[in-house]
């Protein structure tokens, strides 16, 4: 008797939970096709999360934390899934095109703007709730972290902005040529 109510109340859990993934699962797939309005949503977060680092002068390993892992999603993000620096020319391997009359390769990035955008999102809502417990809140000398961060940006900006040179891709779709079909041209 006593196995039968564990059983049906730990199955009404799970169907609770699993219901609730579902409802939370078809919330992001109706968010999907909105990107102005979710990165809108992800910056007014970050706002947010500044905001109260700013108002209550601390928490700043956490804003170190999590400026670094923005940093490293957003390199993630312009990187392309398949990295021509790997060097496979001899292997026969994967390769950009470097010629107009090579193979055409559309750009697939390693990290799709929807999963770059969740992951900010979620980011900053766990270390805004880090903000509210006093453990997080390590007493440093904040300008030695804004000048490593500041040295560490430009130094992966610098790195990232020399492989897009010299394996000529352009990780962003806007002012790229456009270019019709036979159908579409009349």
């Amino acid at each position: 008797m006593m196995n039968e109510e564990t059983t049906s109340s730990s199955g009404g859990v799970s169907k609770y939970f699993i219901r609730l993934s579902q409802t939370y699962q078809s919330f992001l797939d109706r968010l999907t096709p909105h990107t102005k309005f979710r990165w809108v949503a992800a910056v007014v977060l970050i706002l947010v999360f500044l905001l109260r680092i700013f108002i209550y002068q601390g928490w700043y390993i956490v804003t170190y934390a999590l400026g670094i892992y923005h940093l490293n999603l957003f390199i993630a993000f312009l990187t392309p899934k398949i990295d021509p620096a790997l060097d496979f020319d001899d292997e026969g391997g994967p390769e950009l095109p470097t010629k107009a009359n090579e193979e055409f390769r559309p750009f697939i990035r390693r990290l799709p703007e929807f999963k770059f955008w969740y992951a900010v999102v979620k980011s900053t809502v766990i270390g805004l709730i880090c903000t509210f417990f006093e453990v997080f809140d390590v007493p440093v000398f904040w300008p030695i972290l804004v000048m490593y961060f500041i040295t560490l940006f430009c130094i992966t900006m610098k790195r990232q902005i020399m492989h897009m040179i010299k394996y000529r891709y352009l990780p962003f779709t806007h002012n790229k040529p456009r270019y019709q079909r036979v159908n579409d041209a009349k």
